[in-house]
């Protein structure tokens, strides 16, 4: 897609969606009926039947066999991927090389090879055009708490915290994919608050609850240190019989700032799996206002022609997500700090 394409879409940007389980069929629903000046126009899903179904409920849309029709759909300004994440690496490539615009749900890749192999693709067609669905990013308190950061109120980073907790996990959930799945937001939100690469990591272990799934210790915690000397915290508990909760705290050489309690009456680990006040049951009530405001945003950014919103997560953030990922799954059964290095940034 050339710049003056890029200027001069349609009235309503035509979204072609790549999978439509529960994230996917969550984003159709969000385009039709919460997020202005776009539309879904192409649908696929490795169960056709699904797309079907999705499509039906959609007004305008129509439905293709594979992602590669997707993309290269005449009706399709913008791609949002939301399939299995094996398969990202090779949609994102095909959209960027369609020079359409792409929103992908994390990971951007399975492993920081094959997504730096995005990042140089995306570098080596000159233009912006893939952004990574960290919706936390877009959460009205990161945001606060970001922006405060940025104006120096808190002064130097000293120490960020953070605390990750669900009410259950599904049979199988061990503790490699309490990173890939649970922890991986943190580690972007090492990105977004301090800009700055994340240089070891270490696995502490504490006592594992009684709730957790064999095969997982839970809670566990890591240890992450920064390239100018800033740790970062992050306590993961994914067993709690009660909610869904996400804190972050970060402390300044002025002052501490937290978010994510300024949700009302917070209560949790009730006799019996209760909880009170308004601790939601999972991450999507908490952050629907963020994922509205994440889509909205890459909408926004797609019709004016810089393709990528200012608070988007990045190629670069996805492939710095996965190299810290790869480290801190290597942690789990290291003994001390495991280091990490990254690729150049490509300019």
């Amino acid at each position: 897609m050339s710049d003056t394409q890029q200027t001069t879409l349609p009235q309503d940007v035509r979204v072609g969606i790549i999978g439509v389980g529960r994230m996917g069929a969550d984003h159709v629903e969000r385009v039709r009926t919460r997020i202005k000046g776009a539309r879904i126009s192409v649908i696929s899903d490795y169960v056709r039947e699904t797309a079907e179904k999705v499509s039906a409920e959609t007004p305008g849309s129509r439905v293709v066999d594979t992602p590669e029709e997707v993309i290269g759909a005449d009706d399709v300004d913008a791609i949002l991927i939301a399939s299995p994440g094996a398969f990202h690496r090779d949609q994102t490539l095909a959209a960027i090389a369609a020079g359409k615009p792409v929103l992908c749900e994390k990971p951007l890749a399975m492993n920081p090879q094959d997504a730096y192999e995005v990042v140089r693709a995306e570098a080596a067609s000159g233009a912006k055009y893939v952004s990574l669905g960290f919706m936390r990013r877009f959460d009205a308190e990161y945001a606060e708490l970001k922006d405060a950061l940025d104006a120096g109120e808190l002064g130097t980073p000293l120490l960020l915290n953070c605390k990750h907790r669900n009410a259950t996990v599904l049979p199988g959930f061990d503790d490699t994919m309490m990173v890939y799945d649970s922890a991986v937001h943190e580690i972007d939100a090492i990105s977004y608050f301090l800009e700055e690469p994340v240089v070891s990591v270490q696995t502490v272990v504490p006592r594992s609850t009684e709730l957790a799934p064999d095969g997982l210790h839970d809670p566990l915690l890591f240890l992450f240190r920064t390239e100018s000397g800033v740790v970062v915290t992050d306590e993961l508990w994914v067993s709690t019989n009660a909610g869904y909760e996400v804190r972050t705290e970060l402390v300044g050489s002025r002052g501490a700032s937290t978010i994510g309690q300024d949700i009302g009456r917070v209560t949790t680990q009730l006799e019996g799996g209760r909880w009170g006040g308004s601790v939601p049951p999972d991450f999507r009530p908490r952050f629907v206002a963020a994922y509205d405001a994440e889509v909205q945003a890459w909408i926004n950014a797609v019709a004016d022609g810089s393709n990528v919103a200012a608070r988007s997560a990045t190629a670069w953030d996805g492939y710095v997500g996965a190299a810290v990922c790869e480290a801190t799954e290597r942690s789990l059964t290291a003994d001390g700090p495991v280091e990490i290095a990254l690729e150049a940034r490509p300019s």
